[in-house]
């Protein structure tokens, strides 16, 4: 892999990483192959950004294996998250079926395997096949469902119970890793000291217990009343 898109031309591979992706689940095989010389298949490094605010969104891309976010940079330099995108997801698709422009940054959190769809390709996929434009409209469903819980609680909780939301949700088996105070201030859009902060405040509560890049729930049922207050 290099930082840079990396293609690759195995075409069987690309077939069976499309059939594996949600909006592609729907197809046989053949009904592919009239796309797959057109969609192209890279690899690229954790870091690598796929796109900027005020690019012309030429393609939709499909994340095939690995990791990606998406976030927004505030005037002041802060970095907030506002969707992490799993393996087998999309992500630019907006800029494919109507705005003209990407209005974020999309950037490779891990070693990842992509798959990019040219403008063309995903409006003739709308029009003719309408499984392939209910899977996406599902898709920008959840992500904008994703969305209007983070404006939700932007707009009416304080930082800790934001925290202990996002612990609560996304920590398996009690207990959640690999995320640093500055990951997790990015995810609620704050200081990496206000996460700290935070941090400390459910552990001092006695909710969970802190180590290095590892938080572990103690007390779900607490930080699940934490994450309705205000």
């Amino acid at each position: 892999m290099s930082s840079r898109h990396m293609p690759t031309s195995d075409d069987g591979l690309k077939l069976a990483y499309l059939k594996g992706t949600e909006l592609f689940q729907d197809f046989r095989r053949e009904q592919l192959e009239t796309f797959h010389q057109t969609i192209q298949m890279a690899t690229c490094r954790a870091g690598h950004v796929f796109y900027r605010p005020g690019e012309t969104g030429e393609v939709m891309f499909l994340l095939k294996e690995g990791a990606a976010q998406l976030y927004r940079l505030a005037p002041d330099g802060r970095k907030f998250v506002f969707a992490d995108i799993p393996a087998s997801s999309i992500f630019g698709e907006m800029a494919c079926i109507g705005q003209a422009m990407y209005e974020c940054f999309a950037e490779a959190t891990a070693d990842s395997v992509i798959c990019t769809l040219g403008r063309s390709d995903v409006k003739r996929l709308i029009l003719e096949y309408p499984q392939f434009a209910l899977r996406l409209i599902e898709s920008l469903g959840r992500r904008m469902a994703q969305a209007e819980r983070q404006l939700e609680a932007l707009a009416f909780k304080t930082v800790v119970p934001r925290l202990a939301e996002l612990l609560h949700r996304e920590s398996e088996g009690g207990v959640l890793e690999g995320l640093s105070h500055q990951d997790i201030g990015e995810r609620l859009g704050v200081h990496r000291e206000t996460a700290t902060y935070a941090l400390n405040e459910l552990k001092a509560a006695g909710l969970v217990e802190l180590g290095r890049r590892r938080i572990r729930v103690i007390d779900a049922d607490g930080l699940a009343r934490t994450a309705r207050t205000g």
